[in-house]
Parts: structure tokens; sequence; C-alpha cells
């Protein structure tokens, strides 16, 4: 049996891991998409490695679900269907949307689904089990109108919109045919580079708040170790690729007047 200390070490490790992370993407850019990279090895197309790294996640938390035993207690219900929203669009619905013929690393694809897995048990074992523990108010219907959850919820939908949003600028950059690279315009690209970025990190700053959860504080800040270097390395790619006509812009690399 785990118990609430095994699953506090085992978050200490994965934020201690983030943090290597973070450091190392700045000096190695994960090569998929614009940074695609023989180094990688075999590659599989786009559309079957996001399906595979992102539905292992919607998988894991769904049978967590079921195996909780509460699976219709309404505020592990409610934390779950939030999550699982995310996690729904990402897997089965953006792998299919996505426009071109690029590819993607096989092993970028098992390390992403290995971390999606490992993220699961951890948002999976604060809300179905260790969260009742440590803060039982989080599990009462009164925890529908606290702060966290009403400031999270706003937080965790703005960043989903945006995130939705941003990806549909880039997948609309190009028409048919077309091959010249361009700059994202429009939305929070007025603000930032990588705006997609910019609202998934504000979707898991807004759930580590409606669940008040050291989870889904980990998930956040694995969230910017992530993609925070990334953007950093979009950033000089638009800056080397376009010169002037990006610089002019004035664009912060992933989160607003800040980043």
């Amino acid at each position: 049996m785990i118990t609430l200390s095994t699953f506090y070490t085992f978050l200490t490790v994965m934020a201690a891991v983030a943090v290597v992370v973070f450091v190392a993407l700045f000096f190695v850019d994960a090569g998929y998409g614009k940074f695609i990279n023989p180094k990688f090895g075999p590659t599989i197309p786009n559309r079957i490695g996001w399906f595979l790294m992102e539905f292992p996640v919607f998988l894991a938390m769904t049978i967590l679900w079921v195996l909780s035993g509460d699976m219709f207690e309404v505020m592990p219900l409610v934390f779950f269907l939030i999550f699982q929203t995310h996690y729904f669009q990402r897997s089965l619905v953006f792998p299919f949307i996505i426009r071109g013929n690029g590819r993607m690393p096989i092993s970028i694809m098992l390390m992403g689904a290995t971390f999606n897995t490992l993220n699961a048990l951890m948002q999976g074992g604060w809300i179905f089990w260790f969260g009742r523990e440590v803060n039982p108010a989080m599990y009462s219907l009164d925890w529908l109108t606290s702060w966290q959850f009403i400031v999270g919820l706003i937080v965790f939908v703005a960043g989903f919109v945006i995130n939705l949003h941003s990806d549909y600028i880039i997948r609309h950059l190009r028409k048919p045919g077309d091959t010249r690279h361009y700059i994202p315009r429009g939305g929070m690209f007025r603000f930032v580079s990588s705006a997609n970025y910019f609202g998934e990190f504000m979707e898991w700053c807004g759930f580590a708040l409606l669940t008040w959860s050291p989870a889904g504080a980990v998930f956040a800040l694995w969230t910017f170790a992530n993609l925070g270097p990334r953007a950093n390395s979009i950033y000089h790619k638009y800056e080397s690729e376009f010169g002037e006509e990006f610089t002019k812009l004035r664009l912060k690399r992933m989160i607003p007047f800040v980043y």
C-alpha cells in the first residue's frame, strides 16, 4: 500500500527531475516539430506520435477513476472531468487535425508517454486518494464556491481557450501547397511568440489552484520546465529567420510582459 509519505517523495522526485529537464532543454532542443533532428532516431507520422504520446494519460486517469471506488462522488468527478477535457482534446482531437506530413521521433514519443503516465499517477493519486487525507474540505460541495476553485477554473478555461485558438492560428498559417514560413499573428501572439504554450501553462496553473494540490503544482512546474526553454528556442529561431520583421514586434517568449 502506498502511503502519503511515499506519495510526497514521488512528487519531490518529479519536481527535482523537472528542474534538471528545464536546465537541459536550454542546451538540447527536443527533436520534434520545428527542431526535428535525426539524432533522436527513427520517426513515425506526427498524428500517430501525438496520439501515442498523449492518450496514455487519458487512459491511465480513466483507470484510476474507475479503481477509486468513488466514481460518481461530485468533487473528484468534477476534477476528473476538468483534467480529461484537456486530454480528450489533446489525444483524440488534436492529432487528427494536424496539417502537413511532419514526423516525430519514437524516442520523443516514448519519453512523452512515460511522463504522461507518471503525471496521471500524480494527479489521480491526489484526486482519488491522498487529497482527501490532506484537505478534506476539497471534497465538500462547498469547494465549488471556494475562491481557489472559482479562480482556478477561470484560469484553466482561459488557458484552454488560448491554447485552442493559438493552435488554430498555427494550423492556418499556410494555404495548401504553400511551403513558406510565417510569424504567427493575432490572439495572444500579439504578446508572445509561443502563445499556445502560454495557454497550456495557464491551464495547469489553474488546475493546480482549483485542486489546491501539490500534485497540480508539480505538473505546472513540469509544464514550464518543458515549454519555457522550447519557447526560448522558438523565439530565437524566429529572430534568426525573420530578423527585424520579428524583433520589431517586441514580443515576449511565453508569458506576456514577463518572459
